[in-house]
């Protein structure tokens, strides 16, 4: 369809769109429902139609407005909270698990760099993770007892400073994609060398094994909120690299509210990475088998709800439309 009879033939229902936007006119939620999707429609048709004309960019300003507009005068309804994790929040990872990809695999090249790099230089793991840790953790080897660490302060006040330290880190990976996502990248870089020289630290020793079995007991949770973090910070930083038909503020506006709603996702994963090792991880006793199990459904969890439900809620979704 040619660009100028496009336009002839929408524009009434554009006009119905601007009047709303303007708060001129009243509808009934299902007729707004209706002329909003139909509004999406126009605009998918046009961005590939027309990626380059202002008739798209019309078309991406006015969507913006009247969703603001439907939102702002919408009543929060009964059970938003539930509805949040059950329904918006995977949605929205939906639409950025490229994002989440990129993240998690920055994360891993950065693992293998802290393990090979602490493999072929002896100094290595004391210059990341410091002399005072490396020293403590060789003498609890010695004493038998190498995740001693996690003993050595009361449960509660160490469930409070590590679910603060989770959450500084992880807002920290999602803050720091306001640097175009360079910062962001930095962050999963960082981390990633941390842990990868400290479980090659451990495989050193001999007890690659037992280090896996207790820190990966929060460590599933804890490793997995920083890789999510990350995909919150590339989503922000993108906002900004590739606005799209959008201008660059707008665009910056709406990255960084879809990243803020990931780091609000991810408040019980903090809390739960938490209390688990704050009064879990200390169990050195235990045997391997709880041990595994808590890991195993930690990392099930993750798997699930941050990449097979989002994928199965936007096919139904896609359905009922």
């Amino acid at each position: 369809m040619r660009e100028a009879l496009f336009i002839k033939k929408n524009t009434p229902r554009w006009q119905q769109f601007e009047s709303l936007a303007a708060g001129r006119s009243a509808s009934n939620p299902d007729t707004l429902a209706d002329l909003f999707i139909q509004l999406t429609d126009d605009l998918s048709y046009a961005r590939t139609n027309y990626p380059d004309s202002q008739t798209t960019v019309y078309l991406n300003n006015l969507t913006a407005k009247v969703h603001q507009s439907i939102y702002r005068n919408k009543k929060e309804e009964k059970g938003r909270f539930v509805k949040f994790w059950k329904y918006e929040l995977p949605l929205l990872f939906y639409s950025v698990h490229k994002q989440l990809l990129y993240s998690f695999l920055i994360f891993m090249a950065a693992v293998i760099i802290g393990a090979v790099s602490a493999a072929h230089d002896n100094t290595f793991v004391r210059l990341i993770l410091g002399d005072g840790y490396v020293n403590m953790t060789l003498e609890n080897i010695e004493k038998g007892d190498p995740m001693a660490v996690y003993k050595s302060k009361g449960q509660l006040d160490m469930f409070f400073m590590i679910t603060l330290n989770n959450i500084f880190v992880s807002f920290k990976a999602f803050a720091y994609g306001i640097f175009v996502s360079l910062g962001t990248v930095y962050i999963l870089l960082f981390n990633g060398i941390m842990l990868g020289a400290f479980q090659y630290f451990f495989h050193q020793q001999g007890l690659l094994l037992t280090s896996v079995l207790s820190i990966w007991i929060h460590g599933t949770l804890e490793i997995s909120a920083i890789v999510i973090g990350g995909c919150a910070g590339l989503v922000m930083g993108n906002s900004i690299l590739f606005p799209g038909t959008y201008s660059r503020l707008d665009s910056l506006k709406i990255g960084a509210k879809k990243g803020l709603k990931i780091i609000i996702g991810l408040v019980p994963i903090f809390i739960m990475a938490g209390f688990l090792e704050s009064f879990i991880t200390r169990l050195t006793e235990w045997h391997w088998f709880f041990k595994l199990s808590i890991i195993l459904l930690s990392a099930a969890f993750i798997v699930y709800y941050f990449v097979i439900y989002p994928i199965q809620l936007n096919k139904h979704a896609s359905v009922d439309q």
